[in-house]
């Protein structure tokens, strides 16, 4: 039994003006002779190139005076290396200085893809059958660095997408590492990324229980100057440096936009991208209610599975997750507790969908087998689309598959709201599969969604279309429980 899709006619496309001014450095000695140029201008040629500087660019971004500064900042280093006095620099040569150490960055140039949706917090001053969400997206530019954006919309009473207008520039997250770490819990994650013992017993042996996140940053780049150490213990090393920069918050301005907040690449573990988040808004056993995600690390070889909590959108903190079970692509969080345990969805082995309960949402062991690949279309392997829905007839778990071809297509499962581990029904037929029209683009014939939502008895469906660009669809729920249930 096929179920009857709407394919809505509004897509989300690649915009190569959206940029970011990040962080960029050419090297120690191209650095030194750029510095060994400007420091050869008098103050008032400086101020002549800053302010050429900054009418062209100030506009373009919100406060990047500050943002130059930060820049020169990092370089500290080396001018002193080059007997200055830091202290001693007019801030306009070290805002001039800071410009030379930044570069544009469009982060949507070249893929928009890979969306989820939630309701927003704010559902004020709403028509009858209206509803405020907030879409994320999986923005990818130059290189193929993919970050987090976020767009807001009003739903109306037809499921038609009313976009709210966009904000003029882009901003980027004032950074800050969490103070102390369980020393415990971290010697598990290293144990799980498989760290040799012998490697991180001589950084973290002399560490007390609760531990700063310099102390062990530091104990690390002082091992990590000896020029002749192997390449086998420089790079668990590093390893173990990319883990501790894993835990970090991030805090946007508050005179930023949602659609100008963007969650770039921070960390070294996430140097490759952060891919796929899927948005879930959590509501606890008392009421309370957090926005969480959870996405994929990509360091350029190695994946690591982390999670992000905010009530705002303002403030975010970001962790990975530890167990056996956190590993792997494609986990999504249940958006409320089981029985009293966190519950998430799982392909930790590349090819089934596994479900996981805990105390704790950032531990997760003993994976349950839930879904193996039945039906044609997904006999390679089955994930899902985003978190489950809670609804009356039970949970609905959006999932994807992958066939012949490597042809991604979307389907649709029902369980048990008890005990999501037993399966209600499950359709035979894709729900969603490539159309001629989308099978062309970065990754050809694929469809794909990172999460749903249901609106006036319909499930809102936003979908990428060959990781290239974004649309959505509309699924009248009744004709879905029906074809689930038979």
């Amino acid at each position: 039994m096929r179920v009857p899709v709407t394919r809505k006619e509004l897509k989300f496309l690649p915009d190569s003006s959206r940029v970011i001014a990040r962080y960029f450095m050419n090297g120690e000695s191209a650095t030194k002779d750029m510095l060994a140029l400007v420091f050869s201008l008098s103050e008032s040629e400086v101020n002549t190139a800053l302010e050429q500087t900054l009418s062209q660019f100030a506009i373009r971004h919100r406060n990047i005076t500050k943002l130059f500064n930060r820049h020169c900042d990092n370089i500290r280093g080396i001018i002193e290396q080059m007997q200055i006095n830091f202290d001693d620099i007019s801030t306009e040569r070290k805002m001039l200085i800071g410009s030379y150490l930044t570069m544009e960055y469009s982060i949507e140039s070249t893929a928009f893809f890979n969306p989820s949706i939630i309701p927003d917090i704010d559902q004020t001053y709403l028509e009858e059958g209206e509803m405020r969400v907030i879409i994320s997206f999986r923005a990818t530019g130059e290189g193929h660095i993919s970050s987090i954006v976020f767009r807001r919309a009003i739903l109306d009473k037809n499921n038609d997408l009313h976009l709210m207008k966009i904000g003029s520039s882009m901003d980027t997250a004032e950074v800050s590492h969490k103070k102390l770490y369980h020393k415990g819990r971290f010697v598990k994650k290293m144990k799980e990324m498989e760290i040799p013992d012998k490697y991180s017993k001589m950084i973290v042996g002399n560490l007390p229980e609760h531990f700063e996140y310099f102390t062990l940053k530091n104990s690390v780049n002082n091992i990590l100057k000896d020029l002749d150490i192997s390449i086998d213990k420089r790079m668990a090393l590093e390893e173990i440096t990319w883990l501790v920069d894993s835990y970090y918050d991030i805090e946007f301005q508050q005179d930023s936009d949602l659609s100008e907040r963007v969650i770039y690449p921070i960390s070294e573990s996430e140097s490759g991208g952060i891919e796929d988040a899927r948005f879930v808004r959590f509501t606890d056993d008392d009421g309370s209610v957090t926005y969480f995600a959870t996405y994929t690390a990509y360091n350029g070889h190695t994946i690591l599975p982390k999670f992000l909590s905010t009530k705002d959108f303002y403030k975010f903190r970001i962790m990975p997750f530890h167990g056996k079970g956190a590993m792997g692509k494609n986990l999504a969080l249940f958006p409320k507790r089981i029985k009293g345990k966190y519950a998430m969805l799982s392909r930790l082995d590349g090819i089934n969908n596994y479900v996981m309960f805990s105390d704790r949402n950032t531990l997760w062991t003993d994976p349950i087998l839930l879904q193996k690949p039945r039906y044609p279309w997904e006999f390679s392997k089955i994930g899902n689309c985003g978190s489950p829905i809670w609804t009356e007839e039970g949970w609905l778990i959006i999932t994807h598959g992958v066939g012949p071809m490597r042809r991604y297509c979307i389907g649709a499962s029902l369980f048990d709201l008890d005990d999501p581990t037993k399966e209600i029904g499950r359709l035979k037929e894709p729900l969603l599969m490539p159309l001629e029209t989308e099978r062309e683009g970065y990754v050809p014939n694929v469809v794909y969604s990172c999460g749903s939502v249901i609106h006036n008895n319909n499930l809102i469906l936003p979908y990428a279309v060959s990781d290239y660009s974004t649309t959505y669809a509309v699924v009248e729920m009744a004709a879905l429980f029906a074809a689930l249930k038979k």
